[in-house]
């Protein structure tokens, strides 16, 4: 090195020499044992720690052999607990798949039609018992590009992904408005051509897809609209529209037989069927890591050893009363509909894709969970203000006084005048155990204002009675409860009215009667 070298290197180290005097132990306090200086508190770890899952030890910040088993225990455990609740949506559609299966439609072009509508037999998720539903499972890996046609006059209709996310709308509230017409759904990774016009297209990023129509009575009667569907509604590959398929459907009305997904340890096996069938970018990398960490993983068998099913049995039953917490006893005050009201919303403060004030708050995680634990179809149509088209609905989960309603009691409803519904409103009630309609004498455990004849008070409004026994001269506006059982409700309007968005006509709360 040269002296002037030398020089320049002097001058550049100058400012730093000092630095060495930055290390010595600071005036703040005496140096932490172990250490030349004060170690700040907060990022040590104490040899023993007392925690909710238990006594927590460590060697100088290492965890022991057998805490180290305990939160990993621990993790396994609430990994499984997470994967209930956040993949409730998927196990909840593959569940409805095998429902039709077991009825026999196991093909794109068979399908389950309720032709005397849903009645209580059937284990179907707060359906209703006022519009005749027919119901599709799509399968783009085997079929390719489907098409659908949905027939005029057809109600509000719906096609979900495998995750239940919105797909497209049909009929009503979809691009034919009620006219008839034929949909596209394509597969999201699809590369071949397609039709440049005559179709409504939508892709879709599953392979399975839940096709949802409704049809509307007709003089209080189902025969119209099942009529409209087994002669209008065809399903077919696009590759086969010269030759489509002969169309097959199943009635559903009267059969026991179950959609709901498991809430034991079955519900993961239901699960990675769903995992192995899609693509595997159906579902973003976080969620397949949350299903990947307890062994759910695409292209590999899901084989928990003793141990991690004794955990993930655990985790279901946790996760199976987290879901049902968050459902009937909710703890968002957004959810309420009015002020000091029971009522509750279906999508609490989220749209429905349970974005949280736009997105500004994420996704609402407990409004997903609370909603695909007890319904079905997500569509925009369910919390859009579409005066007049579309369906809204108010949730009923304990009476005025705040308590869960009780099978061996007596409650009244009253719906006041000029209900606002320009095709009809009805109330239903479910059974909290299967959250589907609840099993009574009554094969529909429901009141609709179009279908049935109430009786009306002077003053137009309509009081709907709850029990074990009809109260005298009120059996026409009388839902049979069951002693042993609790129920809740869900009121429902078909052509919703600026005054129910607006909030100047408001329902009665359910109150018990003595």
């Amino acid at each position: 090195m040269t002296r002037a070298m030398a020089t320049i290197m002097a001058l550049v180290l100058a400012p730093f020499a000092t630095l060495t005097f930055a290390q010595a132990p600071s005036a703040a306090g005496s140096p932490t044992p172990g250490f030349n200086n004060k170690i700040p508190e907060k990022i040590m770890t104490p040899d023993t720690v007392q925690t909710r899952i238990g006594t927590l030890n460590f060697v100088d910040g290492v965890p022991t052999a057998e805490t180290t088993q305990k939160v990993y225990d621990n993790l396994d455990f609430i990994r499984g607990i997470e994967v209930f609740l956040n993949f409730i949506p998927a196990a909840s559609i593959e569940s409805i798949r095998l429902g039709n299966a077991e009825m026999g439609a196991t093909r794109s072009n068979q399908a389950v039609i309720f032709d005397q509508l849903l009645d209580s037999n059937p284990l179907l998720l707060t359906g209703n018992t006022d519009t005749v539903y027919c119901l599709a499972m799509l399968d783009l890996e085997t079929d390719g590009p489907t098409v659908v046609e949905v027939p005029p006059g057809s109600g509000p209709g719906t096609v979900n992904d495998a995750f239940f996310r919105f797909v497209i709308d049909m009929g009503i509230p979809g691009p034919d408005r009620g006219k008839g017409g034929k949909y596209l759904i394509v597969p999201a990774g699809y590369k071949g051509e397609l039709p440049k016009q005559g179709y409504f297209v939508a892709r879709s990023p599953s392979y399975v897809n839940l096709l949802v129509l409704r049809g509307f009575l007709v003089d209080g009667k189902p025969d119209a609209a099942s009529k409209m569907f087994r002669e209008g509604v065809k399903i077919y590959p696009l590759s086969k529209a010269g030759n489509p398929p002969k169309m097959q459907f199943f009635n559903g009305s009267k059969v026991p037989y179950n959609t709901i997904h498991a809430n034991d340890f079955e519900f993961y096996k239901e699960l990675d069927h769903v995992i192995q069938k899609e693509p595997l970018d159906f579902i973003d990398p976080e969620l397949r890591g949350l299903a990947a960490s307890i062994g759910i993983r695409k292209g590999k068998p899901f084989a928990p050893d003793e141990r991690m099913k004794k955990i993930l049995t655990d985790s279901v039953a946790v996760g199976n009363a987290t879901a049902r917490a968050v459902s009937f006893r909710g703890r968002d005050p957004r959810n309420a509909i009015y002020p000091n009201s029971q009522w509750q919303t279906i999508f609490g403060g989220a749209d429905y894709r349970f974005l949280d004030d736009e997105g500004r708050g994420g996704r609402n995680l407990d409004a997903r969970s609370m909603f695909y634990y007890g319904y079905t179809v997500n569509t925009p149509a369910m919390v859009a203000k579409i005066p007049g088209k579309g369906s809204q609905y108010a949730l009923g989960f304990a009476d005025k006084a705040g308590n869960p309603f009780d099978g061996a009691k007596n409650y009244k409803l009253n719906v006041p005048a000029n209900a606002p519904a320009k095709d009809f409103w009805s109330v239903v009630l479910y059974d909290p155990q299967t959250r589907s309609e609840l099993q009574t004498s009554q094969p529909f455990p429901g009141r609709n204002n179009k279908r049935d004849k109430l009786a009306v008070n002077a003053d137009g409004s309509v009081d709907i009675y709850f029990g074990p026994k009809a109260p005298a001269g009120k059996e026409a506006n009388w839902i049979q409860s069951v002693p042993g059982k609790g129920w809740f409700a869900i009121f429902r309007l078909y052509g919703p009215l600026e005054s129910w968005f607006d909030k100047t006509w408001r329902l009665g709360e359910i109150e018990e009667v003595k």
